[in-house]
């Protein structure tokens, strides 16, 4: 017999960190529990406020009844909570991690033992002009070779200067620019600024419109100078027919898979099938989980080989994160198997 549990923990973020949608000081997340014959199973159920699907009043019932049924077991378990796919990436974590020899360690690979490394971007994130320039200065110092820049926020002038300014000093062979706009542009001037951000050779950009605007987005993708990515475009997408028709529909050049908001392993894997068909890649992102969600976010896009600079450098965003063996070097991460976990809640 498994038994289960649920706890909330906090996360507070070191700075505040601003997006189109706001400034970020907290982040809410869920943990689910398993114990069986004395081995603990650990999975993060990674919510997100305001963007997630399942932010709903009753997410904590949904908790208390996954809690309730878990001897049904996740082959079962899974399809009854499809439109709550953070508790979906939980449980898959939860029940791999009880399986598992080492509860942290749900994908055995050269990435856990410490021999292969996982390319990433640099995130910066919006703020006024100095405080973007000395985050991307950092984040150059720091050995990164690609760089995700948020835009949207603050005047788009300003933001265009800044690109030019590492422009400037850095050609696109020495670094890579992405940028997400987070859903910030209006559709009638979605494409002159693709315009005029594609003259700085950035590599892509995400979710230039808000979601659900398909044959906008689709007309974008046909038109743009500058690879699409979608991104928030995939919340909320849960049966196979509606992932196919939204790709085929928008063709966009790029889709970013958030295990936390599409399903786990298991929704994002059907989209990047989906994808692929399309001939469309594909890059795995982190969602400001803890250091317990990004652990099984990297192995699990470690075991996809996707050479793309994957987005999982969040881990260090918090004062409060579980103490892991990950480790941000050089742009890339890496798991270091002689540091121990710290977790408790």
């Amino acid at each position: 017999m498994i038994t289960a549990t649920y706890k909330k923990y906090i996360l507070n973020f070191k700075n505040p960190s601003g997006t189109s949608r706001g400034i970020l000081r907290t982040k809410e997340t869920w943990f689910i529990i398993l114990k069986k014959d004395g081995k603990t199973g650990i999975g993060e159920t990674g919510l997100f406020r305001g963007l997630s699907i399942d932010d709903i009043p009753n997410y904590e019932e949904k908790l208390q009844w996954i809690c309730k049924k878990i001897n049904q077991g996740l082959e079962k378990l899974l399809p009854q909570i499809v439109d709550f796919p953070s508790i979906q990436f939980g449980l898959e974590q939860a029940f791999l991690s009880l399986e598992s020899n080492d509860s942290f360690n749900l994908f055995p690979s050269e990435f856990t033992n410490g021999k292969a490394a996982i390319p990433i971007n640099g995130l910066v994130w919006m703020g006024d002009k100095s405080f973007m320039k000395t985050q991307i200065k950092e984040k150059l110092k720091t050995g990164f070779t690609c760089i995700k820049m948020k835009i949207g926020a603050i005047d788009f002038n300003t933001e265009i200067e800044l690109l030019k300014s590492i422009r400037k000093e850095f050609s696109a062979k020495e670094i890579e620019l992405r940028v997400d706009a987070n859903g910030a542009f209006k559709p009638n001037e979605a494409l002159t600024k693709l315009q005029q951000l594609s003259a700085l050779e950035l590599h892509s950009i995400e979710q230039p419109i808000k979601q659900g605007q398909w044959q906008e987005m689709a007309g974008l993708c046909e038109k743009t100078p500058l690879p699409i990515a979608l991104d928030e475009e995939l919340i909320g997408v849960f049966s196979s027919k509606e992932k196919e028709k939204c790709i085929t529909t928008i063709k966009p050049q790029y889709i970013i898979l958030k295990p936390s908001l599409v399903g786990g392993f298991a929704g994002s894997k059907e989209w990047i099938n989906i994808a692929e068909k399309q001939h469309i890649n594909n890059w795995i992102t982190s969602a400001l989980e803890s250091n317990v969600g990004l652990n099984a976010i990297a192995q699990f896009t470690y075991t996809l080989q996707n050479k793309l600079p994957q987005g999982l450098g969040t881990g260090s965003l918090f004062t409060n994160n579980f103490e892991s063996p990950l480790e941000v070097k050089s742009g890339t991460l890496q798991y270091n198997p002689t540091v121990n976990w710290n977790f408790n809640l």
